[in-house]
């Protein structure tokens, strides 16, 4: 086989390459039907058993209970932006309907350009309103930057919020809530009502399956883009708490904004996500790497693999600050899992440092377009001695470069 490129890509990500080699198996003939995948009916009985499997395999790995169903859908975590609200106002109408809609509001906590747009969609659907619970940009350097996760003093939730919503990971920012609950930047849970029905809506894309999510059961609605960890781009992952799954045209008759029948996620459930045609081939793939997640150990291999490579990134990263090289872009403790980001100082060192990992086969390291610099996406199926390779070119980068200090 042809030598692969790395790809630290943001996403969509990288693949386990025996992955993609079982996929074309069933590109030309899936389960013995004499059918490839991307031509066989979603309503044949070997693609909904198919389905269910993926189903048990998400229960299995982070352990959801009964009290939440899996929902499989398009359009990506922009496309939930709208439908997170959409329900869960209509949830809200159906338990207040007395509240005028200036009365229904709308928790965001803001820690980066994902959040910020949830919270912008939000506001331009009205119905509701927002209300901006925490934002990370007054506790940075320059008070504008997203360079941080606030302390727990930071927030201010609202008393019957219709949703609180936070982004696990945020991938052009390279901030990311803590796993560890005594760790000054993780989620603020302990501020949330306890035995509540808490309207928690969690933006996972990013960092789904790498590792066990903080409070799983307490969430409303959990979702995430397949195209990171789990799959190829086109699937989206929903989470959703039974109770959130609500008569969107009784809420309708009521005054709620109406919901579009595909985003209705009553719609979803009733129909087994087979209401209309899924994202087959994103399922099917989607679906061999839980397998293979599975076969190595599941989330705790993965956490450890995470923790592993992440802490190689940030050692080297703070090897070469300390050379004059290097500049992260993120407060210590606040720095993402899975989206590394810098600055490589000195002029024209940018262009050299994607230069030559680009001819080393290292691809889309360049941050994004609205923050610049370098980003290291590490997803699931980047492996550590793909990692080490990318820690020694920054080591030789670093020591083979000098900027002056003026």
């Amino acid at each position: 086989m042809e030598s692969r490129a790395i790809n630290f890509g943001a996403g969509p990500s990288a693949l386990p390459t025996s992955v993609l080699q079982e996929a074309t198996k069933g590109l030309l003939n899936f389960k013995g039907t004499g059918m490839g995948i991307a031509e066989i009916s979603h309503r044949s009985k070997e693609f909904t058993a198919y389905l269910q499997s993926v189903e048990q395999n998400i229960r299995k790995l982070l352990d959801i209970q009964p009290t939440h169903s899996i929902l499989f859908t398009q359009g990506g975590g922009s496309t939930q932006f709208s439908a997170v609200v959409l329900n869960m106002l209509a949830r809200h109408r159906l338990l207040h309907p007395q509240l005028t809609d200036e009365d229904r509001v709308l928790d965001y906590v803001v820690t980066g350009s994902w959040s910020k747009k949830a919270a912008e969609e939000a506001r331009r659907m009205g119905g509701s309103t927002v209300n901006i619970a925490a934002d990370s940009r007054k506790y940075s350097k320059d008070q504008k930057s997203f360079d941080n996760i606030p302390t727990a003093d930071a927030y201010s939730f609202s008393n019957d919020p219709a949703l609180i919503y936070y982004c696990a990971n945020e991938t052009v920012d390279g901030v990311e809530f803590s796993a560890e609950e005594n760790s000054p930047a993780s989620f603020p849970f302990q501020l949330l009502p306890r035995n509540a029905l808490l309207p928690l809506v969690g933006d996972y894309s990013s960092s789904f399956m790498s590792r066990q999510i903080p409070h799983l059961s307490d969430h409303a609605i959990i979702y995430a883009g397949a195209q990171k960890n789990v799959g190829p781009a086109g699937l989206t992952i929903l989470i959703v708490r039974n109770d959130c799954i609500v008569d969107v045209d009784a809420a309708a008759r009521l005054g709620a904004i109406p919901v579009p029948i595909c985003l209705s996620y009553k719609k979803l459930a009733d129909h087994n996500s087979l209401y209309n045609t899924p994202p087959v081939l994103s399922i099917y793939i989607t679906g061999l790497v839980l397998e293979y997640m599975l076969q190595l150990g599941g989330l705790d291999y993965y956490a450890d693999l995470t923790n592993r490579k992440s802490k190689k990134v940030y050692d080297v990263l703070k090897c070469g600050e300390n050379k004059g090289i290097f500049k992260g872009k993120v407060k210590e403790g606040s720095g993402s899992q899975m989206n590394i980001v810098f600055d490589v100082l000195g002029e024209g060192l940018l262009a050299k440092f994607i230069a030559g990992a680009e001819e080393r086969g290292m691809k889309g390291l360049k941050g994004h377009r609205s923050v610049g610099g370098v980003r290291v996406s590490i997803y699931n199926a980047v492996t550590e001695e793909e990692t080490d390779l990318l820690i020694s070119y920054m080591e030789q980068f670093a020591g083979q470069h000098k900027v002056d200090k003026e």
